[in-house]
């Protein structure tokens, strides 16, 4: 399969039923602007973003307490200031009119049953969780941190943190309690809600000695709330806790509290190289008015519609998969491993909820294709409409592999985008071709670029994304970066007023896309990005570990291959023992994510005059820059020690060299 080989193309009655079709007739009957085509659509909403972003607020029906005086008050990045003078909130947006006796959400344990929660018990237990959580004095602004599966009392517990106000952050229970509290600490909050447990892989794991150490370390948490997940009784365990049951207080239904366009809605994490995660703080508005777009137009979900992405609670999009609720589309759960009893668990999820859009990581889809499953031959998927991919490039032959093996008649969206906004900036469109390997188009309002080294807009060239343009959804800054430093750095210091987002991009003349994976060395691990330094706290106090370094070869044969580099002390011996420990430290106290394909040994770990570990550098030269492309030699303080990196590189250009499969989740 080759990329850019055309393997579907939309229907005219599909085109004709879009959302996208209805928005552009729209826009010519309300604006007088004619739209033939989706480029034509694209370059207008990029050039005339305040008519655009007015036009999504109105089109998709924004319920807001008190108008907008201005879309965009100052347009400059970073800074801008979006819809001013509005007042919101995105539960309020969430519970508008909907059939109170159809599903709002279809959920699935790991061998469970298909359970299904309307849209009227999902207000009354929303209403039930924002009282009791009010009674233990939680208002706007406070924080409420997770350590919650993807369930549905999760959805609630979220749902009444928007209501009155709060600001929510969440991490899967897979989560260490290192790495936990390494990002709790930094919001401060005044609530803890956890589960005792979980169940992967039809496994128990017991997490209440974990919740007890996040208590313990995250000293602003004044209650916890315990959901017992494992086991009626479970979250007793825990001194002090409040059991979830005991939290819902019945009574009517409770009115959101109205709040300013730009007050935070909740906090995502997202690591840089050194330092703590970032703590990315996203605002009521611009994800309201982001995931209207992106699920409204871009996937063209429909209410009623059953949508569905495997994630945890740790990746974005959960976050974006829960947005199907402001569409009134129903959501799809499923708590587990995807792989358990067999790799056929959720294709079987696909059939029985009636999927109309199956998303998975492009992980997943690789590891389908490695399986031998076939879904489209065993599976009733006549509802199925989409496949969305997304967490890391997908390759040409795992969009042969869906159109084979799953369904011919379907658009598979490949989606790329990230935590930082929450959603994507190249994506889906129902109006337009499919072909392997390429993304159809930048997304509406995402005015989306590859630079060349010189920061000039290139095409059919591969280049740094960066965006020129503000969206909504941008995060309003870190928490705890009063001054925006850490943010400016981020994510504009090498272009001022651009957003440099750190993946490689080719951006074709039909307008298509190609992601090539990071530019930088944050590791993207099936949508969760991992800082290096989260894994080099845990690995250099193994004994026997003097030094590391860790490079994650992402979009190599259209999978991820995380490879960790260790230093080791005079006298150890990389044996299967110390393999095996490593990996076990670094699942207990960081997360299943965090577990490498590979451990090598090398004599020491390149660095520059200053000190720093040379990650960019080396994973260049190993995914084939030559090394006088790849690094400055004059930089390095110890340039032998790039050698076996050089070496390694050769070997995996030889013909037939195969990497070993993806093993860390």
């Amino acid at each position: 399969m080759r990329e850019g080989q055309l393997l579907w193309v939309p229907s005219d009655q599909r085109r004709e039923r879009s959302a996208m079709t209805r928005y552009m007739r729209w826009l010519e009957k309300t604006c007088g602007l004619p739209f033939d085509k989706y480029e034509d659509l694209w370059r207008w909403s990029v050039d005339n973003l305040e008519s655009f972003w007015a036009s999504i607020w109105e089109f998709c029906a924004v319920r807001a307490s008190l108008p907008y005086r201005r879309v965009l008050e100052d347009r400059s990045m970073p800074g801008a200031r979006w819809f001013s003078g509005a007042e919101l909130n995105y539960a309020a947006n969430v519970f508008r009119e909907r059939p109170s006796r159809e599903p709002a959400i279809l959920f699935r344990r790991e061998g469970g049953p298909l359970v299904a929660v309307t849209w009227q018990e999902l207000a009354e237990k929303t209403a039930a969780c924002a009282r009791g959580l009010k009674e233990l004095g939680v208002g706007p602004g406070d924080r409420v941190a997770a350590y919650m599966p993807n369930i549905p009392e999760t959805v609630i517990a979220f749902l009444a943190c928007a209501s009155l106000g709060a600001v929510w952050s969440c991490c899967s229970p897979d989560f260490g309690a290192k790495s936990a509290a390494e990002r709790f600490r930094q919001i401060a909050p005044k609530v803890l809600i956890a589960v005792d447990g979980y169940r992967y892989g039809g496994k128990r794991f017991d997490r209440t000695a974990v919740v007890q150490t996040l208590v313990e370390q995250v000293p602003t948490v004044e209650r916890t709330i315990v959901l017992p997940y494992l086991g009626e009784g479970s979250g007793a365990l825990l001194p002090g806790a409040v059991l979830w049951d005991e939290l819902l207080q019945p009574g009517g239904l409770v009115a959101p509290v109205p709040v300013p366009f730009e007050h935070p809605l909740w906090v995502l994490y997202s690591s840089g190289t050194t330092g703590p995660p970032k703590a990315i703080v996203q605002s009521h508005g611009g994800i309201v008015l982001e995931h209207l777009k992106m699920l409204t137009l871009h996937l063209d979900l429909k209410p009623g519609q059953r949508f569905f992405w495997f994630t945890t609670t740790g990746w974005m999009m959960w976050n974006f998969l829960i947005g199907g609720l402001l569409a009134g589309v129903t959501v799809v759960l499923y708590d587990g491993s995807p792989a358990y009893p067999d790799m056929g668990a959720l294709w079987q999820l696909a059939e029985e909820a009636r999927l109309a859009c199956f998303g998975a990581s492009a992980a997943y889809i690789d590891a389908c294709m490695r399986s031998g499953v076939r879904p489209g031959r065993n599976w009733d998927l006549s509802s199925l409409d989409q496949v969305g991919s997304t967490g890391s490039p997908l390759s040409p032959a795992g969009f042969g592999w869906v159109y084979e093996n799953v369904k011919k008649d379907v658009l598979l969206a490949s989606i790329s985008g990230g935590t930082d906004v929450c959603t994507a900036f190249v994506g889906g469109c129902p109006l337009l071709p499919v072909r392997a390997g390429e993304i159809q188009c930048r997304c509406l309002g995402a005015r989306v670029e590859a630079f060349d080294e010189s920061g000039r807009p290139v095409v059919d060239e591969v280049g740094e994304l960066v965006l020129t343009a503000p969206m909504p959804s941008m995060p309003l800054g870190f928490w705890n970066d009063p001054q925006g430093q850490r943010y400016r750095e981020s994510y504009f210091s090498t272009y001022p007023g651009v957003w440099r987002h750190g993946d490689w991009i080719k951006i074709t003349s039909r307008g298509s896309c190609v992601i090539y994976g990071r530019s930088d060395a944050t590791i993207n691990r099936s949508g969760v990005r991992i800082g290096t330094s989260e894994i080099y706290q845990v690995v250099e106090r193994v004994p026997g570990v003097a030094d590391s370094l860790v490079v994650d070869l992402e979009g190599l044969g259209g999978r991820s291959w995380m490879v960790l580099f260790i230093v080791l002390q005079p006298g150890v011996t990389l044996d299967e023992a110390l393999a095996r420990r490593i990996r076990q430290k670094l699942r207990e106290d960081a997360s299943p994510r965090h577990v490498p394909d590979e451990i090598i040994a090398v004599p020491e770990v390149p660095r520059t005059l200053n000190g720093k570990k040379l990650e960019v550098p080396v994973r260049r030269i190993l995914t084939g820059v030559p090394l006088e492309r790849a690094i400055n030699r004059d930089s390095v303080a110890n340039p032998g020690a790039l050698a076996p990196f050089v070496e390694m590189a050769r070997r995996l250009a030889e013909p037939g060299v195969e990497k070993p499969a993806e093993g860390a989740s």
